[in-house]
């Protein structure tokens, strides 16, 4: 008999070469388990009856090492680091395949950390979190920029407002105080002419 009931592979993977020859250190599981498909359980059957349990594990952990160290071999580590999903898949499409040759189905693969000897890994993390110090604080700066901007804008603005509110003032008493003096002189000429008029009419008489 075979146990169908999944497994955990601990994958303790150092060392690995990535693409430009950087030492990568990989900490994985990976959970697999006997393949009930047609032909694939066959494999099975063929490569792991009457293996215990230990065995398998150990064909299947010997199988995904290998598989790990030729994908890790053709990425970048940059890549490997930045980009997780992709690493996992490539893994995947890698390791399916491999694993369904001895009758076993793939089910999760979870990586822990990676991590490299020479620090480049966290060399990557720090660069990435001082342009991000850095682009936080240019922020900050525009936003204050914009802010004293605004502000002097707005004093502007009130200063402009305050002269033409002041200059409107002044002429409208300007005009007030000349519509007066011209209706004081109307009044005064109406007078004069008024009474010459009399006296006129007064010495016909």
């Amino acid at each position: 008999y075979l146990d169908l009931e999944p497994f955990v592979v601990p994958i303790d993977l150092k060392n690995a070469l990535s693409q430009e020859n950087i030492r990568v250190t990989v900490p994985t599981s990976v959970t697999a388990a006997i393949s009930n498909t047609k032909g694939v359980m066959q494999n099975a059957a063929v490569r792991l009856l009457g293996l215990s349990r230990k065995e398998i594990e150990d064909q299947a952990q010997d199988i995904i090492l290998g598989q790990m160290r030729a994908v890790i071999a053709t990425m970048l580590i940059e890549e490997i680091n930045r980009d997780r999903d992709t690493f996992l898949q490539h893994i995947q499409n890698s390791l399916e395949p491999e694993l369904s040759k001895i009758g076993l189905q793939l089910i999760n693969v979870n990586i822990t950390d990676i991590t490299d000897e020479s620090g480049y890994i966290d060399a990557i993390g720090q660069k990435a979190a001082s342009e991000a110090i850095q682009l936080a604080r240019g922020d900050v700066a525009d936003n204050e920029q914009m802010g004293e901007t605004r502000v002097a804008s707005a004093e502007r603005d009130k200063s402009i407002q305050v002269a033409n509110a002041q200059r409107d003032q002044s002429i409208g008493t300007r005009e007030a105080q000349r519509d007066q003096a011209v209706r004081v002189a109307d009044l005064e000429k109406e007078q004069i002419v008024g009474e010459k008029e009399a006296a006129f009419e007064r010495e016909a008489a």
